[in-house]
């Protein structure tokens, strides 16, 4: 296969693939063997064998291919140019109106920071391991900086640990003021924020204590603390802004069809395994362990092959009901929105798969949303035992902490009856479910009424005389004027 070729590859082209390329040795086949990133018709990122050896190989083509191309190999320079660890580069080259390549070494076994990171992030927070993996981290971006460089697409995936030596992968994203210079303030500010925004927030208050490993390698500036708060803020905006994008289209994290005869969004990694029940939905849905059935809702448990999901499915009861539902988004859209958005803010709650929407001119009709099933105990039952008494610390503290975001990130449940709110085990933490009636306030006026009713409703699931009501009603935090002291 020529390199112009793979453009037409699609997102999932046949493996091995063998392509013709050359370098200063001449022409020579890659054999694409793993496909580890895909962006159809404009980058491939894989594992290949190339004159013998196993490379990272990193294939762009399409339109943009030119200036990618660039942008990899000024990257790759740059990182190499100032004496930092990152993969050798072996081989590049770009051939007008088909593409470009750059094989780098391939680093075996090497374990990303983030894989590294998603094994260590449970509470308690900043814990000797967590903090192993964060000063890793931190003294690796403050090397970057210190030799005027950083990475625009900064993230734990970026960096990677072979052989106990650490790496910096991707030099698409790196950027530079003046090489061999130290970043100026602001722009290491701005980075640190990037790098903060996406760390769970319980960390903040260990921000001042991280900062040290990073000053240990590059104290080139005083970093105010308030100045890094404000960036990592803006730079937590805009990460919910964009993933919340992502969701809605067709991309790397999601198979998306949208149009005026149906709407089917579905997380592109469960997509094979899902297959059976998107063709099969009521059939599944009527079949399975139903909890509710019908007027608005039917919401059933389904078994499909080794996973267990739940269906919600969005029920059109009348004409009537129709003519209210078929001109705005429906339930199930608006389940799936705010699913993703509580998940890239840190808060718990099951992982949303699917949602498909049922159209006839752009005109909706019933809906549905599929998401991870939550095996754990709602808090009702979980607090069954503990009416005249105290649940365990531990219970305690992660609803503190789920108060808490909710209160920082101005979110509103809607329903915050005990049954939707469950127990997970292995997180630690209350997970949130039946988000149809979430919200997202701009305004601190509307959140703080609509947190009353949900602090009103959540308490009431309790006798106001027993001991735990009284006990919960003393330490979920309150919104000034909306609760009494």
């Amino acid at each position: 296969m020529r390199l112009a070729e793979l453009s037409r590859a699609g997102r999932c082209p046949s493996l091995p693939l063998r392509i013709e390329l050359a370098d200063a040795a001449g022409p020579a086949t890659l054999v694409l063997e793993q496909l580890l990133r895909v962006l159809p018709g404009q980058r491939y990122v894989g594992v290949a064998e190339w004159r013998g050896r196993r490379v990272l190989a990193k294939l762009l083509v399409g339109g943009k291919a030119d200036r990618q191309f660039q942008r990899e190999l000024d990257g790759a320079r740059l990182l190499a140019g100032q004496g930092l660890p990152t993969p050798l580069l072996l081989a590049d080259g770009l051939r007008e109106g088909e593409g470009g390549w750059l094989l780098f070494e391939y680093l075996d076994p090497a374990e990303s920071l983030g894989d590294a990171w998603r094994a260590v992030e449970a509470p308690p927070w900043l814990s000797a391991a967590q903090q192993a993996v964060l000063a890793d981290a931190l003294a690796m971006i403050a090397q970057l900086h210190a030799r005027g460089l950083w990475q625009a697409d900064l993230h734990l995936d970026n960096l990677l640990r072979h052989n106990g030596q650490l790496f910096v992968i991707d030099g698409g994203g790196v950027r530079t003021q003046i090489p061999g210079q130290p970043l100026v303030r602001d722009k290491v500010l701005e980075n640190l924020g990037v790098f903060f925004a996406q760390l769970p927030a319980e960390l903040e208050p260990h921000i001042e204590e991280l900062l040290v490993h990073y000053l240990l390698v590059n104290g080139e500036h005083a970093l105010p603390l308030e100045a890094l708060l404000k960036q990592i803020a803006k730079s937590k905006r805009w990460r919910v802004r964009d993933y919340l994008k992502k969701i809605a289209r067709d991309c790397s994290l999601f198979s998306a069809r949208v149009g005026a005869f149906g709407l089917r969004v579905v997380h592109r990694e469960a997509q094979q395994d899902l297959a059976p029940l998107l063709a099969n939905l009521d059939r599944f849905t009527e079949q399975g362990h139903v909890y509710k059935t019908g007027g608005a809702a039917t919401v059933a448990r389904v078994e499909l092959a080794d996973r267990t999901l739940v269906v919600k499915r969005y029920n059109i009861k009348h004409l009537g009901h129709w003519l209210k539902r078929f001109w705005r988004p429906s339930r199930a859209w608006h389940s799936w929105v705010a699913g993703h958005r509580l998940q890239v803010l840190g808060i718990a709650t099951p992982r949303p798969l699917a949602v498909l929407e049922r159209r006839w001119c752009w005109l909706r009709g019933r809906a549905y949303l599929i998401t991870e099933y939550c095996d754990g105990q709602d808090i009702i039952a979980r607090f069954q035992p503990c009416l005249q008494g105290a649940p365990t610390e531990i219970e305690l503290l992660a609803l503190d902490q789920l108060f808490a975001a909710l209160l920082r990130e101005r979110i509103s449940h809607g329903d915050f009856k005990g049954h939707n709110l469950f127990w997970d085990e292995q997180r630690q933490s209350w997970s949130l479910i039946d988000l149809d009636a979430m919200q997202h306030h701009h305004s601190m006026r509307s959140f703080a009424r609509a947190y009353a009713r949900d602090r009103a409703r959540f308490l009431r699931n309790w006798p106001a005389d027993s001991a735990l009501h009284q006990l919960l009603d003393e330490r979920l935090p309150q919104v000034p004027g909306t609760c009494p002291e």
